[in-house]
Parts: C-alpha cells; structure tokens; sequence
C-alpha cells in the first residue's frame, strides 16, 4: 500500500477515529485503526459497542490495508511538521511513515482480523441539523447515570413521533427533555443510545446549522452519517421509563427570574462545599424575592434576587449541582420554576415545553 495526504486532513481523520479506540481490551487488533486504501483512504476503529469511519482526502499509489497502533500512529500524525504524509507498506505490514524528512517506520498488522462496521440495513432515518444535534446532546446529556447497574439510565431515549423529535435523560434524582420540531414526518421510534457514544459523537460534529446528519434506525444499532463520517452504536436494550408520567403540569408556585443572576447566585455558594460534600441550597420564595442560603463547614451565604412569583411562598431544598447543570444549558434570559411544595419535584421549562428540566428536592435543615 502506498498513499499520500495532507498532515490536517490525516490529522483530522485520525482523531476522530481514536474516539472508538478502547482504553483496554484483550483483543489487542481493537487498539488499531484501520487503513484501508482501495478505493479512498478509509480510516475506522471499532471498540464492539461504538464504531467510526470516516474517508480522508488524498492520493492512492499503490491499494492496500494495514491496522496500525492507534496512540503511536495519532502521536506520529501529530508531532510530524505540515506538508504532506507519504504512507507505504509492504508484505509483511512494516510501515513507514515519512513527511519531509522526517521517516518513521512501525509494525503494522494485518487488517484481516479487524472487526470491521456492522452493516446496517438503512431504512427508517431521520434528517437532523448537525448545529441542532450537537445541541440536543449539550442539553442532557449532563444528567445521564454513570451507574452500570441499571444500564438503561446510561443511555438517552430518543424518540420519534411524526415531526418532533424529543431526547431524554436520567440518572433517578433528575430528568432533563429537549423536543425539536423536524423538517419532515417520520413513523414512530423509541430507542435508548448509549451515553459514550452521543458524547464522541457531540465533539466530532461541526455544529454547522447548514450541514445535517441522517441517523439510521435498526432493531439493534443506531448509525449517524455527517460529512465524510460514519459513526455506528449499539443501542441499549430494554424499555426507557415512561417521561410523561414523570412530567407533572401541577404546581402551586410559580417563579419567573433572571436566569444568569440565579445561577451565578448558586455557583457562589458552592464555593463553600467541600467536593463530596451533599450539602443543599436553601430556597425561600416569597412575593417579591428568592432567598438563598447554604450553611457548610466552612462558611454561609445568603443571597437575595427579584422574582414574579405567582402562588404560594414556599421553601425547598436542592442539590445546587443539579440547578447549575440546567441552568447552564439554558439559553433564554428568563426561565419559569414550577413548584408544589418541599417533597415534590420542580420544573424549569418553557411554555412550549420545548425544554423540561426535573429536580427532585433534598431535606434540609433551615439555616438561620
């Protein structure tokens, strides 16, 4: 095999493979990325559960595959100097790797044992902005669990109902839903995508609102297709828990405040929790303000803003972590906190309910 690009577009290509590369596996073909020059220069890797392609720009001399090391190959592609890499292989899969003259020669291996992409038979997709995708994934994917002993919460639902698409999150103390509206109608889908897999896919897209993605849907695997990029996930089996029951309209309170002063209120206070500590932000609503008070080992605050309050006056307690994670994807200047009483969840969502963000509340102990 011989073959010649350019070091960005090499560059580029060879990190955003990587991200399919296992930390550690005893199949020691999956720590490679594959290169396979027949007809483009297709570069993959596949760690079993999340599997990428993607097809770099260049020359073809000679065709030919080889599955090269992928820290060694990324560290190469990334220290040579800019210009153009020359790539050749020989019989035995020893390949050297020049770029002016700089000439770096490494043990390949064969690409027969390479576990390549599923094939995916492409019927039911969607169409979706790459900007808009990435946003989705931004705006929940911060609430999913990180607690393999209920695999199903380590995934978000996405589902597909006609025009709307409406992404998931949970991990028991809080559910995060962002719903967008589609270009086109599609059938019904309900599937739960690993969360590994949306966040590599969130740092590969390029957030262009002009550029879109096509997601394909099949019984066991989810495929994104962008740009010159094919990203392959299982997905997570079983039945997702039912969010509507979860998303209450009740509430006897509700707050309208300006989101930036709340959440630079609750940032300030965590200044005075230890890491690890689970000590709760303390919210008082009354007519005109929301008073918020945390009380540590090491210190307290108190900290009063201006609100429309409509309902009653109410105190509660919150995990400040789980309010600063919403607030912060939140774009809007305002946002609206439905509440019923101290044991009951709250919601941050707008009218349209286009976002929806349920905390459950914490006991506490008023400080005074």
């Amino acid at each position: 095999m011989k073959l010649v690009c350019s070091r960005l577009n090499l560059l580029n290509g060879v990190q955003t493979v990587s991200k399919a590369v296992p930390g550690k596996t005893t199949m020691s073909i999956l720590q490679c990325i594959l290169i396979n020059a027949s007809h483009d220069i297709k570069l993959t890797a596949n760690d079993m559960e999340l599997g990428i392609e993607t097809i770099v720009e260049g020359n073809i001399i000679e065709p030919g595959i080889v599955a090269l090391d992928a820290k060694i190959f990324l560290e190469i592609v990334r220290k040579f100097p800019d210009g153009d890499i020359r790539i050749e292989t020989d019989d035995t899969y020893q390949t050297v790797i020049t770029s002016g003259n700089a000439n770096i020669k490494i043990v390949g291996k064969s690409g027969e044992d390479f576990s390549y992409l599923p094939s995916i038979e492409k019927l039911d997709s969607i169409m979706i902005s790459q900007f808009t995708l990435r946003e989705l994934i931004r705006q929940t994917i911060f609430s999913i669990s990180d607690n393999d002993t209920n695999k199903i919460i380590t995934g978000e639902l996405f589902e597909v109902n006609e025009d709307k698409l409406r992404v998931a999150s949970s991990d028991g103390h809080r559910i995060s839903v962002r719903k967008v509206y589609l270009k086109n109608s599609y059938p019904k889908k309900k599937v739960v995508v690993p969360g590994k897999a949306l966040n590599e896919i969130s740092k590969i897209l390029s957030g262009d609102m002009d550029k879109d993605v096509v997601i394909f849907f099949t019984n066991k695997h989810i495929v994104f297709e962008f740009d010159n990029t094919t990203v392959v996930s299982r997905l997570i089996e079983g039945d997702y828990f039912s969010i509507d029951q979860m998303l209450s309209s009740d509430y006897e309170t509700k707050v309208t405040i300006n989101k930036r002063k709340l959440l630079d209120s609750i940032d300030r206070a965590t200044l005075l929790v230890k890491e690890g500590d689970k000590k709760p932000i303390i919210i008082n609503i009354t007519d005109e303000n929301m008073e918020l008070k945390i009380n540590s080992t090491i210190g307290s605050m108190r900290e009063v803003i201006d609100i429309s309050k409509n309902g009653k006056d109410l105190m509660i307690g919150f995990n400040p972590k789980f309010f600063i994670d919403a607030l912060r994807v939140i774009d809007e200047e305002e946002v609206d906190i439905y509440l019923v009483n101290p044991k009951a969840p709250c919601f941050i969502k707008d009218s349209e309910d286009s976002y929806v963000y349920m905390i459950l509340p914490v006991n506490f102990t008023t400080v005074s």
